[in-house]
């Protein structure tokens, strides 16, 4: 069995207006590979669009629209800190954002949550992603939580 730290994440960020949902969780998921360690990264990508009510107008097709992901970032071996893990991934993620949309998105916000919170407030539409041709053992490991 490979030892292993399992991090409950948020991330949120405004993407230009004609960004894919799907290619915003690939972009995310493909972070974990660029971590200086075995990591998965698994959960589900969603828009946090506001709410359009009688009398509003919708958003401009010119806004940019704010995407989230929640879900969880397994990563091998021990003497890492959540802390420790949350500033990396957080470092790839905003590289891989700004490599990915340049200046037509907001830089990212990483953060660890309870893992609880996953489960509440990800909605039933969300998108399921996860990183590619990780190792098995964590997989296994970030899957036990989905």
């Amino acid at each position: 069995m490979l030892d292993s730290l399992i991090v409950p994440l948020l991330v949120t960020t405004d993407l230009p207006p004609d960004a894919d949902l799907a290619g915003f969780g690939e972009l995310l998921a493909g972070t974990a590979r660029t971590l200086p360690y075995d990591a998965f990264l698994a959960g589900k990508v969603f828009w946090l669009d506001r709410p359009v009510l009688p009398g509003q107008r919708p958003q401009a097709a010119t806004e940019l629209r704010f995407a989230a992901m929640l879900g969880y970032l397994a990563v091998s071996g021990t003497g890492r800190s959540a802390r420790e893990v949350v500033a990396d991934v957080r470092r790839a993620v905003v590289t891989a954002v700004a490599s990915g949309y340049g200046g037509g998105a907001a830089a990212p916000a990483v953060f660890a949550i309870r893992e609880r919170d996953i489960r509440e407030r990800t909605p039933d539409t969300a998108l399921y992603i996860d990183t590619h041709d990780a190792t098995p053992e964590l997989v296994t490991a970030a899957r036990a939580y989905l």
